[in-house]
């Protein structure tokens, strides 16, 4: 008997032994030197139009503001801005300020100061500190925000307070710059921001010259136009088999801090982000900024990696097993499947889509004249979205098979003291310009984006055991 049991927990012990080999994998990772194929690298001005070209259709906005910072603190223009006519263009006009102005709260009392008329107003509603703790600005007691209510309903609202007038403000003013350019047709939002020319002063890949033939127009709703170097949309991918910085992509960008939006933006630069061809470019959540000034080296170390799918873990092939529909005709990823099933549940919810996602088949972009309701809607969706309670985080998942460039950046001064004279009147001849008109080199980035290495390592998952 006893023999009998040993044998019975030996065989048992055996089939637990083979059951766990299955259900597991190993991981292998191999390096190959060889030819690469280079990524594709996007390029964005931080800011995404022209402010000399939007200032009219921002005049209302841009007054209010100021207003509110002279209020606040004090803080007024030497010389206003001359508006000038822009053609058929009507403002949603005073009304739509009006009804989301913004407000100083006092003490956290039931009361707040509209910063713009001056006026006090009772307050209601769930209080959103939008930032981990609140740091007084102005006065001691006094913390900087705005309401947004129900237009259906309003008693119910929410208060949205930060730690800085800083970030109230500039959080305030893209909730109304989101709501204006959305009523602005994509043709001349493209017309607004930067052309390629205005963009790319000098450009060479491989130590060959290279010039906007090699870049492709990309329209961001955040960032205006964007440029891809080696887009593949023409069917050929570039490739480079010598690795070091005198290789791969050299650009001198033109970033014109002179015409950057005060308000919308408060660093000057440009924001790129290397990717897959077969990528989209999520440049607002993964993008590597530039400074001006200064010349940037990105070297890259290139990894494919594949794990295995079910039963070994719950990554997706294809992304064609996840029951949310792709809006960015792009290949599946995870940041694509959670922007766009945040985006389904905006159109569901709110009864349009929000503005900086692409659009569903038959939405169109929310704007305070079409759908009043949508900035309170908005706000309370996307805290559900942060607490993952849309159930977009439980839906989506990881992708089995994935192309990683990781990125070491260095910065260098650019152009150098001694140099920096004929540089500049060079580059200002190149661009166009008179002579005595020379660039400033704060209007001016130097890109390098190279790989260290032609190393590629391949990591992958394999079953410990096979059937």
């Amino acid at each position: 008997i006893l023999l009998t049991l040993s044998a019975v927990g030996l065989i048992l012990w055996q089939c637990a032994e083979l059951l766990l080999n299955y259900y597991s994998a190993s991981v292998s990772v191999t390096v190959q030197f060889q030819k690469l194929p280079f990524p594709a690298v996007t390029i964005c001005n931080i800011n995404p139009y022209k402010y000399s070209s939007m200032k009219d259709y921002l005049s209302e906005l841009d007054k209010e503001t100021k207003k509110a910072l002279e209020t606040f603190y004090g803080f007024s223009e030497g010389k206003s801005r001359v508006r000038r006519s822009v053609g058929e263009w009507n403002s949603t006009g005073s009304e739509f300020f009006k009804q989301i102005p913004l407000l100083k709260f006092e003490d956290f009392s039931k009361t707040a100061t509209d910063l713009y008329s001056g006026q006090k107003r009772k307050i209601e509603g769930s209080v959103f500190h939008k930032d981990s703790s609140i740091v007084n600005s102005g006065d001691s007691n006094d913390i900087i925000g705005f309401q947004l209510c129900d237009a259906n309903n309003s008693s119910d609202c929410a208060l949205y307070t930060f730690s800085s007038g800083v970030n109230a403000i500039q959080e305030w003013y893209k909730l109304h710059y989101m709501n204006i350019m959305a009523q602005i047709p994509l043709e001349t939002k493209e017309k607004l921001s930067y052309s390629a020319d205005d963009l790319l002063l000098t450009c060479f890949f491989d130590g060959l010259s290279c010039d906007k033939r090699h870049f492709t127009r990309f329209h961001h709703p955040l960032h205006g136009n964007c440029y891809t170097f080696n887009s593949g949309e023409n069917g050929t991918v570039l490739s480079t088999s010598t690795g070091g910085s005198e290789y791969g992509l050299q650009v001198v960008l033109y970033i014109g801090e002179a015409d950057y939006n005060p308000f919308l933006v408060t660093s000057t630069g440009a924001k790129i982000i290397v990717h897959d061809q077969n990528e989209y470019p999520f440049i607002e959540d993964i993008g590597t900024e530039i400074e001006t000034a200064a010349a940037t080296s990105i070297g890259m170390h290139f990894t494919r990696s594949r794990k295995l799918s079910k039963p070994y873990s719950d990554c997706t092939e294809t992304g064609a097993d996840i029951p949310v529909e792709n809006l960015y005709n792009k290949s599946y990823s995870l940041q694509i499947c959670l922007h766009s099933c945040f985006q389904k549940a905006m159109v569901d919810s709110c009864g349009c889509a929000q503005y900086a996602q692409p659009l569903p088949a038959g939405a169109e972009y929310c704007n305070y004249k079409k759908n009043p309701n949508w900035m309170y809607c908005y706000y309370r969706l996307h805290e559900k979205f942060v607490k993952e309670q849309l159930g977009c985080q439980q839906i989506c998942k990881d992708a089995c098979s994935f192309k990683e460039w990781a990125l070491t950046t260095s910065i260098a001064q650019w152009p150098s003291t001694v140099s920096e004279d004929w540089m500049l009147r060079v580059l200002s001849w190149d661009k166009g310009q008179k002579i005595n008109k020379k660039l400033n080199k704060t209007d001016l980035a130097n890109l390098m984006v190279f790989y260290k290495d032609l190393n590629e390592r391949f990591i992958s998952e394999n079953p410990a055991n096979t059937v």
